[in-house]
């Protein structure tokens, strides 16, 4: 339990203490300025503490946001401030300061004010908790402080203004904002319009019964592993029921979101079970369909591999581009400004957001779309509409970066270089080629990595199986590979070096399967792709968790996305049709072992700081 310190003595009639003991808070009182920093010290090490005026008056839902967020070391609104136990010597030094008699100065009446949200009466004086974050602040740890909107924080100076205050907390509906606020503010079409106006209320309702994010997410991971087996039988019912659950599974995906932001109850492996469960149940329904169509006698496994191939790849332009533009500064492109002038016609907002396939629209048209009619035409449909999708997001990304002027940082250059996933045979090359490397122009790496993957590509794919010259090409990828990240990636468009590096890997493995003629060759490459994509992933999800990249030595162990090319092609050339299907298969489930064995266990003991992963926009 976290320890809450009114300062002041309570307000006869206020419902202050009951609303910090429902937030979960052990309430003690400082009567006296004096006793602030000893409560303090006596709060028990490792919990969080608030410091909260005993006049506070305002909303539960504001005291929540400012208090039990655990995403914010230091969270404060007017009249209350909190710290996490990373930050309670923070507070404590601010506290001490602040207080007379503890080496402190009473600041004077009128030195500031504190402030609401809008239409809320403000105090005449700061109060102790307002002077704490501001020397918090002022010492170099940051504040959050939520936006309120229509909710009241207040600290009232006089019997007046807290009569006022009171009214203005009765005219506004707490539990109204909490539940609208629950609901992403920027989503797909289908998501708003057709999801949440319900989902939230499910949200809700798992919230009242103890029901946690992760558990919802789990629950829509189990739903989605349901619909994929539906699909898998082959018939119209199993068609049927397999587009129900797959709406439903997003349905509960969305709900975990909402549960989270209406809870507040965030951490870090909700945001990597929500961000990787998605990706899961997405792949997992096209294998089913894939054997769904193989019982039926038609073969789409090569159709549910290029789905899966596409859309990472689509997912790995994202990652690359805002990880590269992440803290780029002089951050201005004429492509932008014009994007932002369509933002501001209603309309084109949500076409835009439709053509790029977000997820809400995605599930919604596989869905329907199983339903009605066959695996081969679900995929096909899905292969042509995320191609556009991918066409129009990158071609604008690439307008961007041509006409941005911007330096990218050490930071963007270090992100990109671990989303491009080389290992020993690209780093020898680099380290060989770096004084080469330097005299390249801006576009070289890019370039250099576009053809090294459209060597080994289109080697695979129009060369008979078991030939040579897959295997050439592939020592040609591996030194294309080492001189595209032999100098840092700070070009304009050195974020396109990771997504073509992965368009190489995953085309070159379903070229391979799909040529070798085998029964049991697509199926085995599906779980390759599918096990080094988890991979990827994993790496953009510690990244975006600020803790970095997996280690280098499972990298190392897994081969690097170039010593797997060129494993793959030595395979087809030695091992014939079905020592090809047999390495294939031992290579998926070697990785799959090793990647999630490391994921897993560093995701349950991570310390990284609680986050929530708003969604992925495709």
């Amino acid at each position: 339990m976290s320890t809450a310190i009114l300062t002041g003595r309570p307000v006869p009639g206020s419902s202050l203490e009951g609303d910090l003991r429902d937030l979960g808070f052990d309430v003690r009182v400082a009567e006296e300025a004096a006793d602030v920093p000893a409560l303090l010290a006596a709060a028990p090490a490792g919990q969080r503490v608030a410091l909260v005026d005993s006049r506070f008056v305002g909303h539960l839902h504001a005291l929540r946001l400012a208090l039990t967020d655990p995403r914010f070391p230091v969270a404060a609104v007017p009249g209350a401030v909190t710290a996490q136990p990373a930050a309670r010597g923070a507070l404590d030094r601010a506290v001490r300061e602040s207080t007379p008699g503890a080496g402190g100065e009473t600041p004077p009446a009128d030195a500031g004010a504190a402030t609401g949200g809008p239409g809320t009466a403000l105090t005449s004086e700061r109060t102790a908790p307002d002077r704490a974050a501001e020397l918090v602040e002022a010492a170099g740890t940051p504040v959050h402080r939520p936006e309120l909107g229509t909710l009241v924080a207040v600290v009232p100076a006089d019997p007046q203004t807290r009569n006022e205050a009171r009214q203005a907390v009765a005219a506004v509906d707490d539990e109204a904002v909490r539940l609208r606020t629950a609901v992403k503010s920027r989503d797909g079409f289908v998501t708003t319009y057709a999801i949440s106006p319900y989902s939230r209320y499910l949200a809700r309702w798992c919230a009242r019964r103890g029901l946690t994010p992760n558990q919802v997410t789990t629950a829509s991971l189990i739903t989605a592993l349901i619909a994929a087996g539906c699909a898998a039988t082959g018939t119209r019912g199993g068609f049927v029921a397999a587009g129900a659950l797959l709406l439903f599974s997003f349905v509960l995906d969305c709900a975990d979101g909402q549960l989270a932001r209406y809870s507040l109850k965030y951490s870090t492996l909700g945001a990597w079970l929500d961000a990787t469960f998605d990706r899961a149940k997405e792949y997992a329904y096209y294998a089913g369909l894939a054997l769904g169509a193989a019982r039926g006698g038609d073969d789409v496994w090569a159709l549910a591999l290029g789905a899966m191939v596409l859309q990472t790849c689509r997912h790995v332009v994202d990652f690359a581009f805002t990880e590269a533009n992440h803290d780029a500064t002089a951050n201005t492109s004429p492509t932008a400004a014009l994007s932002d002038r369509l933002d501001s016609v209603g309309w084109t907002v949500w076409v835009r957001r439709m053509i790029v396939l977000p997820i809400g629209e995605r599930w919604a048209l596989i869905a329907v779309l199983t339903a009605v009619t066959t695996p081969r035409i679900t995929l096909v449909v899905l292969i042509v509409g995320c191609a556009f999708a991918a066409c129009y997001t990158t071609a604008g990304r690439v307008l961007r970066s041509l006409t941005r002027k911007a330096v990218r940082s050490d930071r963007a250059a270090r992100a990109l270089h671990e989303l491009a996933d080389t290992a020993v045979l690209a780093e020898a090359v680099a380290t060989a080629a770096r004084g080469i490397a330097r005299r390249l122009p801006s576009f070289a790496p890019p370039a250099v990595a576009l053809l090294g993957g459209a060597a080994v590509v289109a080697s695979a794919l129009l060369t008979d199986f078991g030939g040579w010259l897959p295997v050439a090409a592939a020592c040609l990828y591996v030194v294309a590979s080492g001189l595209a990240v032999a100098r840092p990636l700070k070009g304009p468009l050195d974020w396109l070096v990771p997504p073509f590096f992965r368009a190489a890997e995953y085309g070159t493995v379903l070229a391979l399967a799909a040529q070798s003629g085998v029964n049991g060759a697509l199926p085995a490459a599906f779980g390759l792709v599918a096990a080094v994509a988890y991979h990827h992933y994993d790496t953009v999800y510690r990244i975006r968790g600020g803790t970095g990249a997996p280690p280098s030595w499972l990298v190392r162990a897994i081969g690097g996305q170039e010593g797997r090319v060129l494993l793959v092609a030595l395979a087809a050339a030695l091992l014939g049709n079905t020592g090809f299907t047999a390495l294939l298969t031992a290579v998926a489930v070697a990785v799959a072992l090793v990647v999630l064995v490391e994921s897993i266990r560093f995701w349950v003991s991570s310390g990284a700081p609680a986050v929530h992963d708003e969604g992925e926009p495709a």
